[in-house]
């Protein structure tokens, strides 16, 4: 893997390539891949079909072979391909202003102004906490930590619940050029915001947006945590690389991420949504802009420690994604690069409902001796997501912990488990998100 890594890393320092040579590279790869798969399978159709009909047996496979094989080959491609721009200037001056939106976070609210005191980014740091209706003494403690931490900072009252309307009135009082939103049970890396803002002051005008790399803090908690640790570390993480590379991060999370003031503040700040960060970044990128992703602007959030707690997230994840196809319908995106990402978006909820309907009965009959839905074949897939996991846990040691001076944490059992179990959670919680939005059930922040 490390010859392969350094031997395209050569080929692009002799011959520039291209991002759509990139981009269509990995497709051509991608299809010679799923054309393979679909060779092969033709035993596994045949028998399947037996007991469903033919046409049904190609609708089950295609979502839990085809598609997620075509995915992750083309992920692993450009992964490969994939080759971080030198910022310009890694000590930028430029003031910004940190919104953080708080509802109930009297524990952490402290601790996460503490650790935007500890940046060293050189230029004028303000803080704009803006509590959302808590019923605990999140106000007092955010007001102790920016008197105690000397910090230029305010405290805003926001009495309509939503997180959105939080930063809205958050955004009404920024008057800095850039703009952080930081979860208020978030800590950032001391370079954080300076490398959030390198790598917008390095990129193109049209660069609206730059999407900070998030990975878990409370990993050491439960199994839960142990689990969610790889999924930000190698998947969320591998999905961001992807989409940054072709220039359109489809999510500049509210956790954090870094805005251009005058660009959200034309496209109206945020909406009414519960993915209120994924609709305002399609609406970014509907506009022409571009959206990066900084893999070295670390944070560390706390992710859920129960099980349902995990569902109620991942659920809301999803309802926030079919927001966002309903804000922006993807063909109506003006780049192809763009088109493609948010349409990918659209066979979501059917790989999703397929693996829940489908793989998983079928793994259970596996265990009996049937294999009709799943069998040897589907062993195919795994090669390919390993290899890809493989690639970027090579990345974010060498090229991310390493210059942060950050050590992997040992979390084999966590490792084992959420290659093997992950999606058996994550497809049924994203399938009742779906779901919950048809319905338009109510919508909660937390």
């Amino acid at each position: 893997m490390h010859k392969s890594w350094n031997l395209l890393d050569r080929l692009q320092k002799k011959y520039y390539l291209t991002v759509k040579f990139k981009f269509w590279a990995s497709h051509f790869i991608a299809l010679i891949w799923m054309v393979f798969s679909i060779c092969i399978s033709y035993p596994w159709i045949a028998d399947l079909a037996k007991i469903v009909t033919f046409p049904i047996a190609v609708i089950i496979i295609t979502g839990i072979a085809y598609i997620p094989g075509y995915l992750n080959a083309f992920l692993i491609m450009s992964l490969l391909f994939d080759k971080q721009p030198v910022v310009k200037d890694e000590f930028p001056i430029d003031p910004v202003t940190i919104l953080i939106a708080a509802y109930n976070e009297e524990k952490s609210i402290y601790n996460t102004v503490k650790y935007i005191k500890n940046q060293d980014h050189k230029g004028k740091i303000k803080v704009i906490i803006i509590d959302n209706a808590s019923k605990d003494k999140t106000a007092p403690e955010a007001k102790r930590a920016i008197e105690e931490l000397q910090l230029d900072g305010e405290i805003l009252y926001e009495e309509k619940p939503g997180k959105f309307y939080a930063l809205n009135h958050g955004l009404q009082h920024v008057e800095t050029k850039y703009v952080i939103t930081l979860d208020a049970d978030t800590v950032i890396h001391q370079s954080a915001v300076r490398n959030l803002i390198a790598r917008i002051e390095s990129s193109p005008n049209d660069v609206a947006a730059v999407a900070g790399s998030v990975l878990v803090r409370n990993s050491r908690e439960n199994i839960w945590t142990k689990i969610q640790e790889w999924d930000y570390f190698l998947g969320i993480a591998s999905i961001k690389r992807l989409q940054g590379l072709y220039q359109g991060t489809l999510v500049a999370q509210g956790a954090f991420s870094l805005y251009k003031t005058k660009t959200i503040l034309e496209i109206g700040g945020w909406p009414d949504a519960i993915g209120e960060d994924i609709v305002v970044t399609w609406k970014l990128l509907e506009r022409r802009n571009m959206v990066y992703f900084e893999p070295l602007a670390v944070a560390f959030t706390d992710v859920p420690t129960s099980l349902m707690h995990f569902i109620r997230q991942r659920s809301r994840w999803a309802r926030g994604m079919i927001e966002g196809l309903q804000a922006i319908k993807p063909w109506e995106q003006p780049q192809i690069y763009t088109k493609y990402l948010t349409g990918v978006n659209l066979i979501m909820p059917f790989l999703d409902v397929t693996y829940t309907f489908s793989w998983i009965p079928g793994l259970i009959l596996a265990l009996f001796g049937h294999y009709w839905i799943v069998g040897p074949m589907t062993l195919l897939v795994l090669p390919l997501t390993l290899i890809s996991f493989g690639i970027l846990y090579l990345y974010q040691k060498r090229f991310v912990f390493s210059p942060l001076n950050l050590k992997v944490r040992k979390n084999i059992v966590g490792f084992i488990l959420f290659i093997l179990f992950y999606q058996m959670i994550m497809s049924p919680a994203s399938t009742y998100g779906y779901l919950q939005e048809f319905l338009k059930m109510d919508r909660r922040w937390k």
